[in-house]
């Protein structure tokens, strides 16, 4: 299977791990913390007004990489993958 088709088959929906491990800037959210907007359902509660650094991000290899049951893994995974300090 190509590239392509696993990342089309992955949706972000309940994945959120870029809304926690990453620190955001534009919304003063350090990393590790989950952000202010994250609904409990995992989703964004400003998805329609989110910043850019959020509209621009894409999914890629790096998904593939942190997939795990918990946010939590997931968290962990993303940090160990982009040496990220909480």
């Amino acid at each position: 299977m190509n590239r392509e088709n696993v990342l089309n088959g992955l949706s972000c929906a309940g994945c959120a791990a870029c809304c926690v491990a990453p620190d955001i800037s534009t919304l003063n959210k350090p990393a590790g913390v989950p952000c202010q907007h994250l609904n409990e359902d995992l989703r964004c509660g400003i998805y329609e007004d989110r910043p850019e650094v959020c509209r621009n991000y894409r999914m890629d290899e790096s998904c593939l990489e942190i997939q795990a049951d918990s946010l939590q893994e997931r968290v962990a995974q993303y940090g160990i993958l982009f040496d990220l300090q909480p």
